[in-house]
């Protein structure tokens, strides 16, 4: 019975484009590099107006950070440094807080504290806020527009991570392939190119890296790059010991390689043949281990919940990737390169995949609730936007490898399809003769006229007088009619056919979710966020004497132009007469000039107000007002009316607790 290939042309081309498409939307939207560690608090707080100069500066933080002699600085309103440059580690417990010693004297004017850190997970930090002594004043320190990890540095960085994953992925999935499933595989050419590919790929991209770390956490110049006393720092970083054993990892994968491809696949001795392939299966799942190692030892796994679980987890996690997908490259790659390979290698590699799909669902599941923790996170943060379209993409890639799996069950040995093919020759040989081409353009010989043929043959040339251009001419007949009689055996087999496209399809969901992996791996975590965000508010303002109310509200009015961030400050923040300040910036951090800023505040609980106040606009994105009577403590309902045109504007609110 003939067995018709289901037609996946079109279709495949359809999900290539949506692929393309929704990788492009995911690298687009993905911040240059969202960290793990954040921001929880500071002192002096971000807009705060202090009467005298504070001793020191501190920053809070959600996570571990490393910090450098300069990873703090506090400039005065000209520029200049207005800290003494010593660091101060105040962390305590489970509090991680830094701090830096300000210079005595300093006059009244607004500050900005810029800093710049990495976190525990090796991703790059860095942002900025302002508070004024005395009063505000002008300031002329111009932040960069440029996020840290951003820029060409930045994209040059994500994209030797993804191909550090996929050179990962093929090296170690081929290396398994060949010894599980195909051994006669070692000694086919095409698969040892795809193998060495995936060393060569890892081994430059871990090298470009290692070169691009300084520069992507710091000055974000590519020319830093070959900076030598930047590279002696990085070497004592973290992530900088993980990416030189990365490196001699890869030399013991050379020489694993080098026995597989050579000793392995040369041994003709079942028994010899066994005991390599013990040992080549040994060595190489403990030098695999180690190269995922560094990515748990350097990246999420290494800080957080449950450190000495998680980075096991994401060890077996990364092998169970690569055992899949780098399977299915090398698998794809012998289909269509080398189709004598056998249904039962296809087999083996089923059963191998569906054991690592089992350790993906174990340890993704572990690895979600570890960096999500809840259906907030995951509905509300980017991370979880994220591992919510990773989900969809594993189950669109498990219903394709299910498609592959019914393939590989109506799929034919080459041998018994050759001798198929010879009974059905020796049936056909009498009737179905062909006649041999006589086209010169058909590989055979030249038509000759009766008197030609009349004329006696000339003695044959020896081999070494053949035209050159002529030898030539044969050698390119000889490939093509190679090449219609290799395209015929995969025409004629329907199955494999089949399979190849389905194959082909799998590894085109892969390529799109390991982009999303890689976007994952370089993403604040759900749970980080949230708590960051907790943390933020539960240290929000609040009234201390003698100190003012702080606040910070984003909004968007919808507009051109129209986001930004507004900063009140509420001076000193307790009943009684009042001075409040009003700063309205852009997302960058500069100035904004709006034509109209309205505030009121309501006290609901004794329904008190709304008590408009209208400030008086002092420079551009600076508001204020003096005088504004706060009658009785309670916890106040500020509400700020924000129009950035003639029709766009919004009103923002926040309860702060005063008195």
């Amino acid at each position: 019975m003939t067995t018709t290939a289901p037609r996946l042309g079109n279709a495949l081309a359809r999900l290539l484009i949506l692929a393309a498409a929704l990788l492009g939307t995911l690298l687009a939207g993905a911040a240059p590099a969202s960290a793990h560690a954040a921001l929880t608090g500071s002192d002096p707080k971000d807009g705060a107006v202090v009467a005298t100069a504070p001793k020191e500066v501190n920053l809070t933080f959600s996570e571990q950070v490393a910090m450098s002699p300069d990873s703090i600085r506090v400039l005065d309103p000209a520029g200049r440094r207005a800290d003494t440059g010593e660091m101060r580690d105040l962390c305590s417990g489970s509090v991680v807080r830094y701090g830096v010693e300000l210079r005595a004297g300093l006059p009244d004017g607004t500050y900005t504290v810029a800093w710049q850190t990495v976190s525990a997970d090796s991703h790059p930090i860095a942002g900025a806020f302002t508070f004024s002594i005395g009063a505000p004043s002008s300031t002329s320190v111009a932040l960069p527009d440029q996020a840290p990890g951003g820029g060409l540095v930045g994209t040059l960085y994500g994209i030797a991570r993804y191909l550090s994953y996929a050179g990962f992925a093929v090296l170690v999935g081929g290396g398994a392939f060949v010894l599980a499933c195909w051994p006669r595989g070692a000694s086919v050419r095409p698969v040892q190119q795809t193998v060495v590919r995936g060393w060569l790929t890892l081994t430059v991209a871990t090298l470009a890296m290692l070169l691009l770390r300084n520069p992507y956490t710091g000055s974000g110049e590519l020319s830093d790059a070959f900076d030598l006393a930047g590279l002696k720092t990085v070497l004592e970083t973290k992530t900088g010991a993980a990416l030189t054993s990365r490196l001699l990892l890869l030399g013991a994968a050379a020489l694993f390689v080098a026995v597989l491809f050579g000793a392995y696949a040369r041994r003709t001795d079942p028994k010899e043949k066994k005991d390599l392939a013990f040992g080549l299966g040994l060595g190489g799942t403990v030098v695999a281990a180690g190269i995922a190692g560094t990515w748990a030892l350097a990246e999420h796994a290494s800080t957080g919940l449950q450190p000495g679980v998680a980075m096991p987890v994401d060890i077996l996690h990364l092998l169970a990737v690569a055992a899949w997908l780098g399977g299915l490259t090398v698998l794809l790659v012998a289909l269509y390169r080398a189709p004598s390979v056998e249904r039962s290698a296809v087999e083996r590699f089923s059963k191998v995949a569906f054991g690592s799909v089992a350790v993906l669902a174990a340890t993704g599941l572990y690895q979600s609730w570890r960096q999500v923790g809840s259906w907030s996170a995951l509905t509300g943060t980017r991370y979880g936007q994220l591992l919510l379209v990773k989900i969809g993409l594993m189950a669109v890639l498990i219903g394709i490898a299910w498609v592959s799996r019914r393939w590989t069950q109506r799929l034919a040995d080459p041998a018994t399809r050759e001798a198929d093919a010879d009974e059905t020759d020796e049936g056909s040989d009498e009737t179905d003769e062909v006649p041999e081409e006589t086209d010169e353009s058909a590989g055979g010989e030249p038509e000759v006229s009766e008197a030609e043929a009349a004329e006696p043959a000339e003695p044959a040339e020896p081999a070494e007088a053949i035209d050159p251009q002529r030898a030539a001419q044969l050698a390119r007949q000889r490939a093509a009619v190679a090449t219609a009689r290799r395209k015929r055996e995969r025409d004629a087999d329907p199955e494999r056919g089949g399979l190849r496209r389905s194959v082909l399809t799998e590894a085109a969901v892969a390529v799109v979710l390991l982009a999303v992996t890689t976007v994952l791996t370089s993403t604040e975590p759900g749970r980080t966020e949230e708590e960051a965000g907790r943390a933020t508010s539960a240290s929000g303002p609040a009234a201390v004497p003698d100190r003012p109310v702080d606040i910070r509200l984003p909004f968007d009015t919808g507009g051109v132009d129209g986001k930004g961030v507004v900063r009140l400050s509420l001076d000193p923040g307790r009943t009684g007469a009042n001075a409040l300040h009003i700063f309205v910036e852009r997302p960058n951090g500069k100035p904004l000039d709006v034509p109209e800023i309205k505030v009121a505040l309501t006290l609901e609980a004794k329904d008190v107000g709304p008590l408009p106040v209208a400030p008086d606009r002092i420079q551009t994105g600076h508001w204020s007002a003096s005088g504004v009577q706060i009658p009785m403590p309670g916890d106040w309902k500020l509400q700020v009316t924000v129009r950035t045109s003639e029709i766009d504007q919004t009103t923002i609110d926040k309860n702060v607790k005063i008195g």
